[in-house]
């Protein structure tokens, strides 16, 4: 049997996810995946607040490297961060549910370009990143040939 793209997007996300303890560590949820995109949402609880009682910005960048991670695997070939960078427009609040919205911009042979906006629950913009992917040996699942 074929995976159709979204299937093939989902299985992929199943297997990362199964092994993601960063992520599942930080109360983080998928909301959705497909080809190239994904979401990824946590709510800012105590022990994510810094100094200035918002949420730290290391933890604003892995919710975004998350849902990056998940965009750029989605295709079942092993995918890792060449480079990232974030810019934070405001600041994320204790209790604010911050959502990464991840899509593909480019993909052309084992590199990727991929933005992620992150918001709160209000839809205000918190942070945006830009992640550059490459993909290496491997796959997350077996496919079987048709």
């Amino acid at each position: 049997m074929t995976l159709t793209a979204q299937q093939r997007a989902q299985k992929s996300a199943e297997a990362m996810w199964a092994n993601d303890r960063a992520s599942k560590g930080m109360g983080m949820a998928i909301d959705a995946v497909g080809p190239g995109t994904a979401t990824l949402s946590m709510t800012v609880e105590r022990h994510h607040t810094n100094g200035h009682d918002i949420c730290h910005g290391g933890f604003i960048f892995t919710l975004a490297d998350s849902a990056f991670a998940f965009a750029c695997n989605a295709y079942n070939q092993v995918t890792v961060a060449q480079h990232c960078t974030i810019n934070f427009l405001a600041p994320g609040r204790l209790g604010d549910r911050l959502t990464a919205h991840a899509r593909e911009i480019r993909r052309a042979g084992r590199s990727g370009i991929y933005d992620i906006t992150v918001t709160d629950q209000d839809g205000k913009a918190i942070a945006e990143f830009r992640g550059m992917s490459r993909t290496v040996q491997g796959t997350l699942f077996e496919e079987e040939e048709a």
